[in-house]
């Protein structure tokens, strides 16, 4: 305890600077023990949102219930990007103790509506929605019956013989496992690793670099303590009380800017996520996680800091001998990348490797050791570099690595934290990569199919005229006889031009404008048709009739897309073969787009503004996996912000702190003569040189980190390399942030009084 108060009056008494060291470590340390909580509270967020959808989960009898029990359907289609679900509940007398749902006092009664606050406010912008929900609204769903604030849900109550017979009779409210979950089990597990290699890796570096400011300032203090009489351990608590009171406050003030952080991001919300402030409450696994773990890691570190002054205290002036980085710090390097470099060669192979037994933990631990090696490979790098070049002749070159090679530590608390900015960046994008494999189809088009029959003539046209639409047709389904049995099969026809056509399929021979022909995919088995007949209706009086055509010979065969509308075998019908005025009766509008999700997501928001009532089938796509792909995005970019937070602050806090440390010998040089321009290309040399070799090295590894997991990952695709543009942009962006943060750190003002206290 003597060692720990000597350590605090130390603190608060040797002056302004180490008041204002003290200061940086504390607000360093605090934003980094919320980025901590963040990435810590995202599960719980998560699990927050799957555990209402779990409460409100109906449960049903199997088989069918006698007497007159409560009927339940569940309805759920897609409203432009998002899903619009519905409950019908029909109240029976045998089901009068079943228990209403979270969020509700009671059961409705027919003709009553509850909704929820997202789609209170969408029916008054989009009053057709209400065609869809028979009855008049009665109130709101609470909090705990709703997954999220945005989710659009409604309990509609109704009367049995409405249902129809998809009813079934109602058990009660609540399960063990949610129907469905805002990311999946095996998703939520690759999203904390890619999580972990964004955010807690850097922050690591930079919770060590805070620890470590002003430390060859420390040093020598702590060597006149040592030199005084104190203990080695001794004299490691005295340093250690500075880094632990820090580490204490900024987590202190870190949980309280995240406590902050939730509650203006929960009422903001993020693209695709948006949860309750409570969703968001520290948990007291988080709390003891940032204020023990933060507070015992800045422990460790300042006493490792200290041990060299400790044990030797003369080694602390700037005689005694540097001693060389250890080989051991590239041992974990080369020990991630022989990992990864053999997953991503299997898949040169007929047999790539997948994730399953061993591999599920050799890959992941691969990538870990591949961060960790870039971590401390950098002293040994900067060392290597340094002893080569500083024997040139150029002044300024000489001098900056003669100071990398007396310290080549320092290397890695500057640029660390951006050379891992740089190979997470890459790891994330290898996850949404695997991700948007996994959620959507490979083919390049996208295909919306609407009924015809619950769209305008209006609706129709602005259909047509969404931006993002490329091509537009409709196909017409047959009519059939249903008490005439046998007969040729009747088949569906696509009214469009052979430029539609060709908008719509990936390739099609034997076209012919303004001709009845036949539709073929050679994929497709072929069908005897003779001729097909479409019921139709007048635009104008209402009047039906039908239109029969005659199957010719003359054929279009056409390679469809994986999932399409596209009717084979089926006819090819120009639009001028309609009669004048006249719509089918049974049709779909089918239009297309890019696959691209954004693209998507932006089309089906577009027809759900346009047509909010019609049954939209977006072909081949998953809405629930539409939004989870938008959540993960979401999560990604977040955790890249916050990783780009951390390594930014870690470099301009060690930066400062390298001038700051280093101003007794800029000083000495201008005193003989050293002109300030070559001091600053000094500076910056130190800096962008490590730093850009580092980045060279994240980029490489990064991208073979991707390719193992895109391998071991089950799809398609194992080398993208349509990020390098973008990573190679971003590092260009970084080494002018270095240029720009060093310049400014030689002062033009020269102050003896530095060398004679030092």
């Amino acid at each position: 305890m003597s060692e720990f108060l000597l350590g605090l009056r130390l603190l608060f008494g040797s002056g302004r600077g180490s008041r204002v060291r003290f200061l940086l470590m504390t607000l360093g340390g605090s934003l980094g023990v919320c980025c901590l909580a963040l990435v810590l509270t995202i599960p719980s967020i998560l699990g927050a949102h799957d555990g209402r959808a779990a409460d409100r989960d109906p449960q049903v009898f199997v088989g069918k219930k006698s007497g007159q029990p409560t009927l339940v359907v569940q309805r759920s289609d897609p409203h432009g990007s998002k899903p619009f679900s519905r409950v019908f509940l029909a109240r029976g007398k045998d089901g009068a103790d079943v228990r209403p749902p979270p969020g509700l006092s009671e059961l409705p009664a027919p003709g009553e509506v509850f909704v929820s606050p997202a789609l209170h406010d969408q029916l008054r912008r989009e009053p057709g929605l209400k065609g869809l929900l028979p009855g008049e609204e009665k109130g709101l769903i609470g909090p705990s019956g709703l997954t999220d604030p945005n989710e659009l849900y409604a309990y509609v109550g109704t009367t049995k013989d409405r249902l129809g017979d998809d009813a079934r009779a109602l058990k009660s409210f609540g399960s063990e496992h949610p129907p469905t979950t805002a990311v999946e089990k095996s998703t939520l597990d690759i999203l904390r690793f890619a999580l972990a290699a964004l955010v807690l890796l850097p922050l690591g570096v930079f919770l060590s670099v805070c620890a470590k400011l002003s430390a060859a300032s420390r040093n020598r203090r702590l060597a006149a303590l040592r030199l005084l009489g104190l203990s080695t351990k001794g004299t490691q608590r005295v340093n250690a009380a500075e880094t632990v009171v820090a580490a204490f406050l900024g987590a202190l003030i870190g949980l309280a800017e995240f406590w902050l952080l939730n509650q203006i991001m929960a009422r903001t919300g993020l693209p695709g996520l948006k949860w309750y402030p409570a969703d968001g409450a520290l948990s007291a696994s988080t709390i003891a996680v940032c204020l023990i773990g933060c507070t015992a890691l800045s422990w460790f570190v300042g006493r490792g800091s200290a041990r060299a002054a400790a044990t030797n205290p003369l080694s602390t002036r700037r005689t005694a001998a540097p001693r060389a980085p250890r080989v051991w710090g590239g041992l974990l390097l080369v020990t991630g990348l022989g990992i990864v470099v053999g997953y991503s060669a299997t898949g040169l192979t007929d047999n790539p490797a997948q994730s399953t037994g061993i591999n599920s933990l050799l890959v992941p631990g691969g990538v870990l050791l591949t961060g960790l090696g870039l971590v401390t490979v950098m002293p040994l790098l900067s060392y290597g570099i340094a002893t080569r070049l500083a024997r040139s002749g150029n002044l300024a070159l000489s001098l900056a690595m003669r100071r990398n090679e007396v310290e080549p530590g320092s290397a890695m608390r500057v640029v660390t934290g951006l050379v891992l900015l740089v190979f997470s960046a890459s790891l994330a994008q290898g996850v949404l990569v695997e991700e948007q494999q996994i959620t959507r189809s490979d083919s390049p088009v996208q295909e919306y199919g609407l009924r015809l029959s619950q769209l305008s003539g209006e609706q129709q046209g602005r259909l047509r005229d969404i931006p993002a639409v490329r091509a537009d047709a409709i196909v017409m389904d047959p009519r059939t006889d249903p008490d005439k049995e046998g007969g040729d099969w009747q088949a569906p026809a696509l009214v469009a031009t052979c430029a539609q056509l060709a908008k719509l399929v990936e390739h099609a021979a034997g076209c012919e404008e303004g001709k009845v022909l036949r539709l073929q995919d050679p994929n497709v088995s072929e069908s005897p048709i003779k001729t097909s007949t479409y019921a139709m209706k007048q635009q104008q009086g209402g009047k039906h009739a039908s239109l029969k055509v005659k199957v010719p010979d003359a054929t279009v065969l056409f390679d469809g897309y994986d999932v399409t509308n596209m009717p084979s075998p089926g006819l090819l019908v120009p639009p001028s073969a309609l009669p004048a005025h006249a719509l089918p009766t049974a049709a779909t509008l089918v239009l297309t787009s890019s696959s691209d999700p954004g693209t998507v997501r932006d089309v089906l928001d577009r027809v759900g503004a346009v047509a909010p009532t019609a049954d939209v089938d977006p072909a081949g796509i998953n809405i629930d996996g539409l939004q989870q792909i938008t959540v993960i995005e979401t999560l990604l970019a977040l955790g890249m912000v916050m990783g780009l937070i951390i390594g930014v602050a870690a470099f301009l806090v060690s930066v400062t702190d390298r001038a700051v440390e280093r101003r007794p010998q800029v000083t000495a040089l201008s005193l003989i003569g050293a002109r300030a321009r070559t001091l600053r290309l000094v500076q910056c040399t130190q800096v962008v040189l490590p730093l850009a070799v580092g980045l060279l090295l994240a980029l490489v590894a990064g991208k073979l980190a991707e390719s193992a997991y895109l391998v071991t990952g089950g799809g398609e695709t194992f080398w993208d390399g349509a990020g390098v543009p973008l990573l190679v942009a971003a590092m260009a962006g970084v080494l002018v942030l270095a240029v720009a943060g060093t310049l400014p750190l030689v002062g033009r003002r020269i102050d003896p009084e530095l060398i004679r206290r030092d």
